[in-house]
């Protein structure tokens, strides 16, 4: 046995899931080569990681939906799938033949599984990352991040990608990227106050004198990436008001605006 095929059966030994075939062999290799101890040591110190007590946090369904499919994917027979072209040739070909095909499939079967340390690492990752919240909360927003930031990622790539900044009163930075070809406009606020209780910021399209509601938004430790709702127009002025909760309900700023950005 190579020392490849020891660290699969490590895997699987750690996990508790070795055929009792798999772990006599485990075991004889392990005899006959006892510098591979430390692959033995590491793998258990993974295991019991995983099961060191954390504080139960539900993690949405569909982060441990997204890992448990990627298990469920990597391939159950050594790492090769059923070919259904040379299934249907072993069926199809004469007699005297088939007993040949199904040797030379026989020999380029491997005879180790090479799944078992995937399992392990995804496994891993299941449990390391659901179980505290904080990984959580970061798996979640790279599977799914806001539509901010994908609106913001699609201008950057864009060729006729635009952008203006200004300073803020309190020392912080407003920043709008915006594409025509993309058709969309992201204002992002560095070191930005949080609105008080009952109050949030709304964004809004400048046009000549006439200001388009284009959304409010939230601030988050004195950052804020917010997507503007609505088409921007060439010349048009992005700024920023504070309103009551869920916007301003005559459809108009009833404040002075505490960010202005021109982008023309």
């Amino acid at each position: 046995m190579n020392e490849k095929d020891f660290v699969e059966l490590a895997a699987g030994a750690a996990l508790h899931s070795l055929s009792a075939d798999d772990e006599r062999r485990y075991l004889a290799a392990l005899a006959e080569h006892p510098e591979w101890e430390d692959t033995v040591d590491e793998d258990a110190a993974t295991a019991a990681s995983l099961a060191d007590p954390v504080e139960p946090v539900t993690a949405p369904a569909h982060i441990r939906s997204a890992l448990l499919a990627q298990i469920a994917d990597l391939p159950q027979d050594g790492g090769t799938r059923s070919d259904p072209d040379a299934t249907s040739a072993i069926t199809d070909a004469p007699v005297a033949t088939q007993s040949d095909a199904i040797d030379a499939r026989a020999e380029q079967k491997p005879k180790q599984r090479r799944w078992t340390r995937s399992v392990f690492a995804l496994a891993a990752c299941l449990a390391v990352l659901v179980g505290v919240g904080i990984g959580a909360v970061a798996l979640n927003q790279q599977l799914n991040p806001p539509a901010s930031v994908v609106a913001l990622q699609e201008i950057e790539a864009a060729g006729d990608a635009e952008q203006a900044t200004v300073a803020l009163d309190d020392g912080g930075s407003a920043t709008a990227h915006w594409s025509a070809s993309v058709g969309k406009a992201v204002l992002v606020a560095d070191g930005i106050p949080t609105p008080a209780e009952g109050e949030t910021y709304e964004l809004w399209f400048v046009r000549g004198d006439a200001p388009v509601s284009a959304g409010v938004f939230d601030v988050d430790g004195g950052d804020a990436t917010a997507l503007l709702t609505g088409e921007m127009q060439a010349g048009d002025a992005i700024a920023v008001t504070v309103e009551q909760a869920g916007g301003s309900p005559t459809g108009q700023p009833t404040t002075d605006p505490v960010i202005v950005i021109p982008t023309a």
